[in-house]
């Protein structure tokens, strides 16, 4: 009890403001300094003093877009990615001024669900299953065009990403990393040669509102979170982690309070998780987790220094963590 005190006491989420109207989703942390935020009804918003101030805008001409995927490069450089009809992606070069659209595709079927770049210039988007196959695309000169990526990973019956935090996707050590659930929940797992292995792991699943929902990295050690968002505080089953890249999965022994949206690796064995039932945090590479924070959020992400650390959701909700 005294040391689950001192963590909760360590640990401080801040508001730095709210009050828009756009639930935001997709959540990228350039640097200690530079942040970028997407939402719904074609919100956008960037900050270059570590969160003190916010530039808003609604995209002209996108005004009814949910951008709920972001990927930026600097404070000028940021593609956005819509999920819905019809998905669409965008990129600037000079830093929201104007928007370039890159990617248009009318297909009802195409909803597309993150985006995670390997590199400045090689990035991939992850779309719901197509004739049984997850959709994916590619580009290699930073967003500008994208093509269909091959091979890409088989889905099983019923089974689909989730578009709540753009995390559902990560590229890291040349690996591609895909969680997923519904009817099943499992890790899809691409190596530098583009063989795809299926690992089902310990997570609620069942029915559409269910499965793993983000996926952290900390090199082998890795950490999955979900739930059922239609029964955020069921807390049962809500994380697993691996701690051999993802090939044996282990469920927490003690798991988030309620549905998490999204999981980040935030130093040594730290990982923060937060949903619409609050936040968490484990440091022992998720097996046991903490409640710190109540109150409702989508998606966090840190810079690679990890010193700025945010934390967005509905509303235009925004706000900091500090260790």
């Amino acid at each position: 009890m005294l040391l689950f005190a001192s963590i909760s006491n360590a640990q401080h989420i801040t508001l730095l403001q709210q009050g828009k109207p756009t639930n935001i989703r997709g959540l990228c942390v350039v640097n200690d300094n530079v942040a970028w935020i997407s939402g719904s009804k074609g919100y956008v918003a960037i900050t270059t003093n570590a969160g003190k101030t916010w530039a808003w805008q609604q995209v002209k001409g996108y005004e009814t877009a949910d951008f709920r995927g972001i990927q930026a490069f600097s404070e000028k450089e940021a593609v956005i990615v819509s999920s819905g009809t019809p998905a669409l992606i965008l990129k600037t070069i000079d830093g929201g001024i104007n928007w370039k659209l890159e990617y248009k595709n009318t297909d009802t079927s195409c909803f597309m669900d993150a985006i995670s770049f390997a590199n400045p210039k090689h990035g991939f988007i992850l779309g719901d299953p197509i004739n049984n196959k997850f959709f994916m695309l590619e580009t290699i000169n930073g967003g500008e065009t994208w093509d269909n990526y091959a091979p890409n990973p088989v889905a099983l019956p019923n089974e689909a990403a989730f578009a709540a935090s753009n995390t559902c996707l990560r590229i890291a050590s040349k690996n591609k990393y895909i969680v997923a659930g519904g009817l099943f929940a499992e890790v899809d797992i691409s190596n530098q040669n583009s063989q795809w292995t299926y690992h089902q792991i310990p997570v609620y699943r069942g029915k559409a509102s269910k499965g793993a929902f983000s996926i952290a990295i900390n090199n082998n050690k890795l950490v999955v979170v979900g739930g059922d968002y239609q029964h955020d505080t069921a807390g049962d089953s809500t994380a697993c982690y691996s701690t051999d890249g993802g090939y044996i999965w282990h469920l927490a022994s003690t798991p988030p309070t309620g549905y998490q949206s999204c999981v980040e690796f935030i130093n040594s064995d730290t990982f923060l998780s937060t949903g619409t039932s609050g936040s968490n945090i484990t440091t022992d590479n998720g097996r046991t987790w903490h409640k710190i924070n109540n109150t409702s959020f989508n998606v966090c992400g840190t810079s690679i220094q990890k010193k700025l650390i945010l934390l967005a959701g509905n509303n235009g909700k925004i706000a900091v963590y500090k260790p």
